[in-house]
């Protein structure tokens, strides 16, 4: 974790309680939305605030978490219970957001939010890592980033717009200064060396990762 000011969302997704998440949100800030304090227990979290409609959070659950101090909202409301969390975060002050849970499952309209919304914050300079344990995806902003991801590993690069002058590093389909289209699937299925360098010159796009499917080597 680096010094910025870290807050872990706890979502109502799918989450693998692996050893790399466990690095990924030391010492972070949580918050649960409604469902995603099941999350909490596993992980040897105390949220500082609960937020949401608590329409997923059954009788025992809110009992177990009695004591944690709780912000409801209506089930009639114009966000999701995860935005709300983001909102909350980021009035105290988070620099740098996980959102854990968010990946995966029934719900693909979630999942399309959720990346939607990473790459939203990402442009007001706030990094967002998403997250369900075994699948990541990181919002690329312009300039270089890079992302530290095991030898072998899949990943694939979506862009939500075009995108100018994409350059990838450490991948074994490396790119340099390419200009992408949107809906191009050029950018997808690329097994990464070790740690990936991205730059991107404009638009918005999100790395998306397998760092478990080391289907690549």
């Amino acid at each position: 974790m680096d010094q910025k000011t870290t807050f872990l969302i706890l979502l109502g997704g799918n989450l693998e309680k692996t050893a790399r998440l466990r690095e990924q949100i030391a010492d972070a800030r949580v918050i649960a939305a409604d469902g995603g304090m099941f999350h909490a227990h596993d992980l040897k979290l105390k949220p500082e605030v609960w937020v949401g409609d608590f329409d997923s959070s059954p009788p025992d659950l809110q009992q177990r978490w009695s004591r944690t101090p709780r912000k409801p909202y209506p089930a009639a409301k114009n966000l999701t219970d995860g935005e709300i969390a983001v909102e909350e975060a980021l009035a105290l002050g988070a620099q740098r957001i996980v959102l854990a849970g968010a990946l995966g499952g029934e719900r693909s309209d979630h999942a399309f939010f959720h990346m939607a919304l990473a790459c939203a914050l990402k442009a007001r300079d706030i990094d967002v890592l998403l997250t369900s344990g075994l699948e990541e995806g990181w919002a690329l902003g312009t300039g270089s980033c890079t992302i530290d991801l095991p030898a072998a590993s899949m990943f694939s690069i979506l862009n939500f717009s075009d995108v100018s002058a994409l350059s990838i590093a450490g991948a074994r389909y490396g790119l340099e200064d390419h200009d992408l289209d949107f809906g191009s699937s050029r950018t997808i299925s690329n097994v990464a060396e070790g740690p990936v360098t991205v730059t991107l010159g404009s638009g918005t796009a999100l790395l998306l990762a397998r760092p478990f499917d080391l289907s690549g080597e």
